[in-house]
C-alpha cells in the first residue's frame, strides 16, 4: 500500500531507507546497503521481498554470498545455517537471524532499519541464551550475553534466568557450577579490563550451568509450604528428607527471610559431619556470597539446590578411615593447653591427628594455623607417582585436584566459624580429616625452592588475571582453580604473616605449572578387569 508523500518523508527521516526500484531488484535478485551501521541484504524471489542482517550470526559471515531456494529458504554456505525469511526460524544452526520489515511504496522497496524495543532485544536474547543450553553452545552463549547487555539490561540477568532454567536438573542439587560464581563474579570486579575480560565470567557460569544439566531431565522439588523452624529445617536434612526440608525452606522464603537468616541452620547442617569431602560447607559459604551479589531474586532456585546438596551429601565419617572424627567431637572440650604446629601433624593417620587437634583444642588461632600449615605442605609435597600410576586399586584414586579441597574448605570454615564460633570444634576436627587422608600421598623428598614466590601479592594477581584466558577443556578443573585462587586470596590476605603463607602460594605455584592427569585409560580398564573378577 503506498503512503502519503507526506508520510514518506516522515519514514525516511526515521528508519525507512530506500534500497532500490522493485523491478532492478527482481531481476537482481538480491541486494546490499549500509545504513547506521548495518549492513543489510535484501532479497527478492516468487516467494517476495525480505530484508536480514547480512552477516550471518554464527559467525559473521556474509549472506549475501549465502543460497536461497525457490520458497524463502537462504542457507548460508559456511556451515549450512538455514533461515526462514517469511517465518523467521533458524531451521538448521542456532542463533536467530535478524530481519527488517519491507515495504514496497509506488514500485521502490524500502526498509524498516528501526531497532525494536530495548525490552524485546533482552528477551529474545534471554529465549536464545535458554536454547543454546540444548547443545552446550558455549560461542553462542557469549553472543547471546552480548546481546543482552548490548540492548542495556544488567548482564547478571543471564545468571539469574540460568539458575532458574536449571535448578531442577541437578539431580543430586547445587554443584561447582553454582559454588564457583561468586568467585567468578569477584574476580570479574576485581581483575577483569574491558569487556571482553568482563564477559568471559559470564560466560563461564553459564556454561558450566549448561554442561552440568546437559541432557538431565526435572527432577521437580516439592511444592508444599510449612512454617520455618530452624531445628525441624535441620533435622528434615539429617533425616535425608527432602520434601521436608525444601518445605521449611519454602516457608522461610515465604516469610521474607533471607540467606543471612537461614546461614546458621544451614552451617549447622553442612558442619554436622565429615560429609561430601567438604564441599557441604563451601557450597553453604559460596551461595551466600552469590546471593549477595545476585539478590533476593535468585534466592529460590540457589537455595532450593543448596538444600538438596546437603540432603544428599556423602557420609564420609561413616567409613573406617573417618569413623574417629564422631568420638573426637564428642570428646572435644576446648581446654586442651598442648602447643601445636604445622610438623606435628604431618604424617599422622586421621584418628592420630584428630586426637592430637582434641589436646590443642584450648588455643583456636594456633590448631588453624597448624592444620592449614599441615594441608599446605601436603599440598605442596604432593606425590605424582600417585596420579601416573595405572597399577592401583580404587582406593587410591588421589588426584592432585582433591588436594585443593583441604584449602577451599578451611577458608569456608574461617568464614562460617568466624560468623557462628559455636561451629569451631566441628571445622577444626573437619580439617583435620584431611589432612590426616592426605598423610600417605606426599612426596617428603620434594624441592621446595623452585616453586617459592618471592612477591605474594604479584604472584596471586597474575594468576588471578590470567584465569580469564585459561584454555582448559573441563569446566570442573577451572572452576577448581578459580575457588583455590579465590580462597588463598582471601587466607593470605586476612593473615599475611601467618607461617603457612610461604607454603600456600609455592604449592599453588607448582599446581599452576606442573600437568594435570584428568583421564587414567589405562588404570580404569585394569581397575574393571580385576572388579570383576572378584565378582566371582
Amino acid at each position: 500500500m503506498a503512503l502519503p508523500p507526506t508520510a514518506v518523508a516522515e519514514e525516511s527521516a526515521s528508519s525507512l531507507v530506500h534500497v532500490a526500484p522493485l523491478e532492478e531488484l527482481l531481476e537482481k535478485g538480491r541486494h546490499l546497503f549500509k545504513a547506521e551501521g548495518k549492513q543489510i541484504a535484501v532479497f527478492a524471489g516468487a516467494a517476495g521481498v525480505f530484508a536480514c542482517n547480512n552477516r550471518c550470526p554464527h559467525e559473521g559471515y556474509p549472506l549475501m554470498e549465502g543460497s536461497l531456494d525457490k520458497g524463502c529458504i537462504l542457507t548460508c554456505n559456511w556451515h549450512n545455517w538455514k533461515f526462514d525469511l517469511a517465518g523467521g526460524e533458524t531451521l538448521v544452526g542456532g542463533d536467530k537471524l535478524r530481519r527488517y520489515p519491507v515495504e514496497i511504496i509506488d514500485g521502490e522497496v524500502w526498509v524498516d532499519i528501526a531497532d525494536p524495543p530495548a525490552g524485546e532485544v533482552a528477551a529474545a536474547a534471554l529465549n536464545s541464551l535458554r536454547d543454546s543450553f540444548r547443545r552446550h553452545e558455549y560461542d553462542r552463549m557469549a553472543r547471546e550475553i552480548s546481546r543482552l547487555q548490548k540492548a542495556g539490561a544488567d548482564p547478571l540477568d543471564a545468571l539469574r534466568a540460568a539458575f532458574s532454567w536449571t535448578a531442577e536438573r541437578f539431580e543430586f542439587g547445587c554443584s561447582h557450577a553454582q559454588a564457583g560464581a561468586a568467585d567468578w563474579l569477584a574476580i570479574r570486579d576485581d581483575y577483569a579490563a574491558g569487556e571482553a575480560e568482563r564477559l568471559v565470567p559470564l560466560v563461564e557460569i553459564v556454561g558450566h550451568l549448561a554442561w552440568d544439566t546437559l541432557r538431565e531431565p526435572a527432577y521437580p522439588y516439592p511444592q508444599e509450604s510449612l512454617p520455618y523452624d530452624a531445628g525441624a529445617f535441620v533435622a528434615a536434612i539429617e533425616a535425608e528428607d527432602e520434601a521436608a526440608a525444601v518445605a521449611r525452606l519454602r516457608g522461610a522464603l515465604g516469610a521474607g527471610l533471607t540467606f543471612r537468616d537461614l546461614e546458621p541452620a544451614l552451617a549447622e547442617a553442612a558442619l554436622a559431619h565429615y560429609q561430601d569431602f567438604g564441599h557441604a560447607a563451601i557450597y553453604v559459604q559460596k551461595t551466600g556470597e552469590l546471593l549477595d551479589r545476585l539478590g533476593p531474586e535468585a534466592a529460590e532456585p540457589l537455595l532450593l539446590s543448596l538444600v538438596r546438596s546437603l540432603v544428599y551429601a556423602t557420609r564420609e565419617d561413616l567409613i573406617p578411615e573417618f569413623r574417629a572424627y564422631g568420638p573426637a567431637l564428642a570428646a572435644w572440650d576446648g581446654q586442651g593447653k598442648q602447643a601445636i604446629g604445622a610438623n606435628d601433624l604431618l604424617g599422622l593417620s586421621v584418628p592420630k591427628v584428630l586426637a592430637r587437634v582434641n589436646a590443642s583444642s584450648g588455643d583456636r588461632r594456633a590448631l588453624y594455623d597448624a592444620l592449614l600449615g599441615a594441608a599446605c605442605w601436603q599440598f605442596l609435597h604432593f606425590d605424582m607417582d600417585i596420579m601416573f600410576a595405572s597399577d592401583k586399586p580404587v582406593s587410591l584414586n588421589v588426584s592432585w585436584l582433591d588436594f585443593t579441597h583441604a584449602l577451599t574448605f578451611a577458608n569456608a570454615v574461617r568464614t562460617l566459624c568466624g560468623r557462628h564460633p559455636q561451629f569451631w570444634p566441628q571445622g577444626l576436627l573437619q580439617i583435620g580429616c584431611f589432612v590426616g587422608r592426605n598423610a600417605g600421598f606426599v612426596d617428603k623428598a620434594l624441592d621446595e625452592s623452585p616453586w617459592r614466590v618471592e612477591d605474594p601479592q604479584a604472584f596471586l594477581d597474575g594468576s588471578l588475571k590470567g584465569v580469564l584466558d585459561h584454555g582448559r577443556f573441563e569446566y570442573i578443573v577451572s572452576i577448581h582453580l578459580v575457588k583455590l585462587l579465590t580462597a588463598v586470596k582471601a587466607e593470605v590476605t586476612a593473615a599475611p604473616d601467618a607461617p603457612w603463607v610461604p607454603a600456600m602460594l609455592a604449592a599453588v605455584n607448582r599446581f599452576l605449572n606442573e600437568p594435570l592427569r584428568r583421564k587414567h585409560t589405562l588404570r580404569t580398564a585394569k581397575q574393571a578387569l580385576g572388579f570383576v573378577a572378584a565378582e566371582g
